[in-house]
């Protein structure tokens, strides 16, 4: 059973106070033979049709008001009388009949066709009962007359759950409109945003690859120092260029979230230190456990790492010893970041203050923890670690 209503629990409740009055008052109406066959087979009919009542609503209700007619004629010409209390399965047939029939075709079918037999119930009592103290009189009459009360409360409580599921539905129209709203919202400003940052940063970042080419062209003129870093600019200039065609495109449309660039993983990490060292920066790897098997989105997030640590060093630790250390060990990644003191002052205003947060961000989204702080000897250390089992993220 699984607790909803109605279950065949409530089929059983319902039988026992439907069936059982009939039972216990009959001793005090009549307690001849044939009344209680008649009781007998017509409550063992009406049982069955009960239990049918939802499948099939305006047959139960005509088969049960027939059976009903057959225990009153049969016992009525056999000289015995039912309890009144057997009119009790009708008023349920009739509240079921309101409640589960929206058709009203079959609703004023199942009346004629109840109307025609009560007509030829009538007219068979009268033919085979001799006694006016059996046939039908104003005490059938004041039973059935509250019947149609029944079906009037049936179909009150089936226009309720209309409504209420009506208005239901109306909510979760009104959500979905709600959510769709939202969401196209949500689009038209990563639309905007895509827009502004081409405006500015795309426009910024290509004047600056341009310029680094051209300075590239005149290399022989020249020192080899300004050379190498020329070489770093323009490379990174590139890189970054290709990634953020990729966020503008997934920022216009979400749905073309594949990028064009690579993705960049651990495999990377000695071209990311390439290009620190040729910016000036000085920095050590040092690598344990198989890192080939790492998870796809841990990689990329520990890259992530590496590289906006060693911009925040460039920024704020100009010249200083950077150690880089990536391990994976008891089914986790750990990447450790340490700067040491800096050589020199560093640049006033660098960056916008969301680097820290966007790592955390990155780490947090794969069940990690990032801890970053200032070290003793004055440098600046940073800790992600990332457990190895999210690779669906």
């Amino acid at each position: 059973m699984d607790g909803r209503w109605p279950g065949w629990s409530a089929d059983a409740g319902l039988v026992v106070l439907t069936f059982l009055p009939a039972l216990l008052s009959q001793p005090y109406v009549d307690t001849s033979g044939a009344a209680w066959a008649s009781l007998t087979v017509y409550e063992a009919v009406g049982v069955v049709i009960l239990l049918l009542r939802r499948r099939l609503p305006a047959t139960a209700f005509v088969v049960g008001f027939a059976a009903l007619l057959v225990a009153l004629v049969g016992s009525a010409g056999a000289g015995a009388k039912l309890s009144p209390l057997v009119f009790l399965p009708l008023a349920v047939l009739l509240y079921n009949l309101g409640n589960h029939t929206a058709s009203w075709r079959r609703t004023v079918m199942a009346l004629l066709g109840v109307i025609v037999l009560g007509v030829a119930g009538l007219w068979l009592n009268r033919m085979t009962t001799d006694s006016g103290d059996f046939q039908g009189g104003l005490d059938v009459l004041a039973a059935l007359a509250p019947m149609p009360l029944a079906w009037a409360m049936g179909f009150a409580a089936r226009t309720r759950q209309e409504l209420l599921a009506a208005a239901e539905r109306r909510a979760a129209d009104a959500r979905r409109a709600q959510a769709l709203e939202a969401a196209q919202a949500t689009q038209r400003e990563r639309t905007r945003i895509a827009g502004e940052m081409h405006d500015v940063v795309a426009h910024s970042l290509t004047l600056l690859v341009v310029h680094a080419e051209t300075l590239r062209a005149r290399g022989g003129e020249l020192p080899d120092w300004a050379r190498t870093q020329v070489d770093g600019l323009a490379a990174a200039g590139r890189q970054s260029s290709g990634e953020l065609r990729d966020l503008l495109r997934m920022l216009r449309d979400p749905a073309d979230a594949a990028p064009l660039q690579p993705v960049p993983d651990l495999g990377e990490l000695d071209a990311l230190l390439d290009s620190h060292r040729a910016a000036g920066g000085t920095v050590e790897l040092t690598t344990a456990g198989t890192l080939e098997s790492v998870p796809g989105p841990v990689q990329l997030a520990a890259y992530r790492v590496v590289q906006e640590a060693l911009v925040n060093a460039r920024r704020h630790a100009p010249g200083a010893l950077v150690r880089v250390r990536v391990d994976d060990a008891a089914g986790e990644l750990r990447c450790e970041v340490v700067n040491s003191r800096a050589a020199r002052r560093g640049t006033a205003g660098a960056g916008v203050g969301l680097g820290l947060v966007r790592m955390e961000e990155r780490v947090g989204a794969l069940d990690g923890e990032l801890i970053a702080g200032p070290t003793k000897d004055g440098g600046f250390r940073v800790v992600a670690t990332m457990p190895l089992d999210r690779a669906d993220v």
